[in-house]
């Protein structure tokens, strides 16, 4: 079994994978001030409230866009487990070609989103990872990683919109009844779900348009789940993308 991490700025996807098959899927707070030790102590919550065993734990993996976080996440990881994670970064194994400018500047989390997705899409691909900021990865169809988009997430929107609007709340992220909203909380509802849907439909247009083919269109990250059943397009929701890209990439490195 395979302990693995996706370290993203506001959570910590902590899974556990066995035999190609999750078998518990949790989140932690991304808190930088939480010292190593008590991290370890959320991580044996963790495998006794979903029961795990520790011992079955074969080694660990973490992927991460929080560096002051890694290295505690590390000590904390090899405390509970006695195993050393492996982490995903410069000098490991992923076979992606990556055609940027700099590629050691792509974000851990794009670069695993890509390899779980070639390893089970047709490309070309486009890949959407909803979360602190969204993030659109794109890969062509000769399978090389040709760059992508980045803006502000839904949450980030919309604390940045309630709190220097004195007059507009703060929301939950569901979507009105109708497009065109009544009141103020439905209006700024619409703005997100509708907003976020259309601006996904319209990526995707210029995309395929700039790629001069249709792609295959993932959605994975905690918030796609909101936003995705409202998109005009057709797009396949991943919940597991981040986990499975992990795991792919730990076997490729670690040789099991």
């Amino acid at each position: 079994m395979i302990l693995a991490l996706d370290v993203g700025n506001t959570n910590i996807v902590v899974g556990c994978i066995e035999d190609e098959k999750i078998v518990f899927e949790g989140r932690l707070a991304s808190d930088r001030e939480k010292t190593m030790d008590e991290y370890a102590i959320n991580f044996k919550i963790l495998f006794d409230i979903y029961k795990i065993d520790i011992e079955k734990v074969e080694g660990a993996i973490i992927s991460s866009v929080v560096p002051p976080l890694t290295n505690n996440l590390k000590e904390a990881i090899y405390k509970v487990t006695g195993h050393r994670p492996l982490v995903v970064g410069p000098g490991i194994k992923t076979g992606l070609n990556i055609l940027m400018d700099n590629p050691g500047q792509l974000g851990a989390d794009l670069v695993v989103d890509a390899v779980a997705a070639l390893n089970e899409y047709q490309p070309p691909l486009i890949i959407f990872d909803m979360g602190t900021a969204t993030t659109c990865s794109v890969v062509d169809k000769n399978r090389n990683y040709i760059g992508g988009i980045i803006y502000p997430g839904m949450k980030v929107s919309e604390e940045a919109l309630s709190s220097r609007a004195s007059q507009l709340p703060y929301i939950s992220f569901e979507a009105p009844k109708r497009v065109i909203g009544k009141n103020t909380v439905d209006c700024m509802k619409s703005g997100m779900i509708h907003g976020n849907a259309a601006m996904i439909d319209g990526m995707i247009d210029r995309i395929e348009e700039e790629l001069g083919q249709k792609a295959t269109v993932i959605a994975t990250g905690g918030l796609s789940k909101c936003v995705i059943p409202y998109c005009k397009r057709t797009i396949i929701y991943d919940n597991d993308l981040l986990l499975k890209g992990l795991l792919l990439l730990y076997k490729k490195n670690i040789g099991n």
